[in-house]
């Protein structure tokens, strides 16, 4: 149990410290709902409803099909899917297969998606029979050693008419699954047998998913979470967001528009849904600009909760007819990803009459390692107090070791169940992030007198578009692919509807000439969308310190303190 600490005094009056936390793995969560709720619907997805029977049933069929085709205890297996059924599905069947999640972003393009497969090892993969999708795992297969990809279809979780509209009206979208051994349908497996998935015995410290980030360095690894990682960070949620209330209620419903391959959407979304019996409402792609896809859904499902990114609550605030959609049914949000504006904050909670809780965590930690709370003091500004069972100290930029006073800046260090193993074959990035059992974030921030933390900047590099990361160096090493370009560095610029875009500085070879356009539609056919350039500018050299190095911090304060 945890020793008291100056921050818990503003926990919410039921919210305890410290949690006693169950040594099971993770997929225990639907086991224990499909046990206690089995009529519940688990998923809502366009029409379609699931029960927790019927999902529990998926999955572990799933797991056995897995199973069936070698999969064995500590297997990776890609999960290169958007917010549809067959995620959720994947996902625990894998865990109760006893094999790893490898959540991969379905934009992703063939280079990206290359790089997780082979990093990660899987030799199995599970996507959709869109062309988005598809047509990539095709062209790759081969070369980073895949042995099975299993493709399901969006129409086998659509309602009718649905379920037979929507081949016919999408049909320029779909791709064709081949007719060879290397392919299995999604359904085949699940339409198995239902009654139990393997006997695989899985351990709570056991890994249960790598979920790929830049880290500290800006190098693409996988962080190693464990059961009981994830475990523990889908408590400490539940406890916050019910504010200490953790017993079962009339079922609340959360609303899935964070990506359930992001640690944001997987803990935050679809573990806590299913912890509580809830049901998650699935929303399939992003929203539009103006969101209005997304508040029709809002009006039609009247979700309890809709975790997200500034950029989301940003949208819903400025639209001129939200209210018109009854966003009023709306009780919780949890924001997270970039900094919240507090007149974003108090528009949209006057709006909803719900309530905003931002918070801060990262990959390596599950991700949740500090929010406001639900009930209590909200700072302007504050990511809030370090969750349950969650230290954290702000120490000197320099040696990392001496602890800075309060309202002093620092590097800010997590200690908690949360935090992750390691980083996926990465011993020295491993030593390096973890140290005496602390994580060193590589981000800068300060805690107040009350232990609310406060991000003064996010790791050095970085840049935040719309809730997702973007590291410099995959922009720039796609850069330097270019015929013309000499040299190249990439910075965030501020921007009001996705927080800050990515603008490319770019130096080209002599004699040569490049427009704008040029430069953003090359980048366009090698990186997925939020991670092309919005700006290019073409200067003649680029600030160096003495050692040749590219002083993005520079071009940070020409641009005029961009950040």
């Amino acid at each position: 149990m945890m020793e008291e600490r100056f921050w818990h005094r503003h926990y919410d009056p039921k919210v305890p410290p410290s949690l006693d936390y169950p040594k099971v793995p993770l997929q225990q969560f639907l086991d224990d709902s499909a046990a206690k709720f089995p009529d519940r619907v688990a998923i809502t997805f366009l029409g379609k409803q699931i029960t927790y029977g019927e999902l529990l049933g998926y999955c572990n069929a799933f797991a056995r099909g897995l199973a069936d085709m070698g999969v064995r205890k500590g297997a990776r297996v890609a999960l290169y899917l958007p917010n549809v059924p067959q995620m959720i599905i994947a996902y625990y069947g894998v865990l109760k297969a006893g094999a790893i999640c490898v959540p991969t972003n379905p934009l992703y393009t063939e280079r990206e998606l290359s790089y997780q497969v082979k990093d990660s090892g899987a030799k199995v993969l599970v996507t959709l029979d869109l062309e988005l999708t598809l047509s990539k795992v095709k062209a790759v297969k081969d070369t980073v050693g895949l042995e099975k990809v299993i493709v399901g279809r969006v129409s086998d979780y659509l309602p009718f008419p649905k379920s037979l509209l929507y081949p016919l009206a999408k049909r320029r979208d779909l791709a064709g699954i081949p007719a060879d051994g290397g392919y299995v349908r999604f359904r085949d497996l699940v339409d198995g047998d239902h009654s139990a998935p393997p006997e695989v015995k899985v351990e709570p410290e056991d890994t249960a998913a790598l979920m790929y980030t830049g880290g500290t360095t800006g190098v693409s690894k996988g962080a190693v979470l464990t059961h009981s990682n994830i475990v523990a960070n889908t408590y400490h949620f539940f406890c916050w967001a019910s504010a200490g209330e953790m017993h079962d209620t009339p079922q609340d419903s959360i609303m899935a528009v964070l990506p359930l391959f992001h640690t944001f959407g997987m803990t935050i979304c679809m573990h806590s849904s299913i912890l509580w019996g809830g049901r998650l409402i699935l929303f399939p792609t992003r929203p539009k600009p103006d969101v209005s896809d997304l508040l029709e859904m809002v009006r039609d499902e009247q979700p309890d909760y809709l975790p997200g990114v500034p950029a989301l609550y940003t949208a819903i605030a400025n639209n001129p007819r939200a209210k018109e959609y009854k966003i009023d049914c709306i009780q919780g949000c949890m924001s997270g990803a970039a900094p919240l504006p507090v007149e974003v904050l108090q528009k949209f909670e006057a709006m909803t009459g719900g309530k905003i809780f931002e918070g801060y965590g990262l990959s390596e930690t599950s991700p949740v390692a500090a929010a406001n709370p639900r009930l209590g003091l909200r700072k302007p500004g504050s990511v809030g107090l370090p969750f349950i069972d969650t230290e954290i100290r702000i120490v000197d930029q320099t040696t990392g070791e001496t602890d800075m006073p309060l309202g002093e800046s620092g590097e800010i260090l997590i200690k908690g169940p949360q935090v992750m193993k390691g980083y996926w074959n990465r011993p020295e990035e491993t030593r390096a992030a973890l140290r005496e059992g602390w994580f060193y974030t590589g981000d800068i921030g300060r805690m107040d007198e009350d232990g609310y933390v406060f991000i003064v900047d996010r790791k050095k590099d970085m840049v935040i578009t719309g809730g997702f990361n973007v590291y410099p160096r995959d922009v720039e090493e796609v850069l330097y692919e270019h015929p013309k370009v000499l040299e190249a560095g990439v910075i965030g610029v501020p921007d009001e509807r996705s927080g800050e875009r990515v603008k490319a500085f770019v130096v080209l070879k002599e004699g040569q000439s490049a427009t704008e356009e040029e430069i953003i539609e090359f980048c366009r056919t090698k990186l997925t969308a939020y991670k092309v350039p919005k700006y290019v500018e073409f200067r003649k050299e680029l600030p160096k310190n003495n050692v040749g190095k590219l002083l993005r911090r520079v071009l940070r304060e020409e641009h005029g303190g961009a950040r």
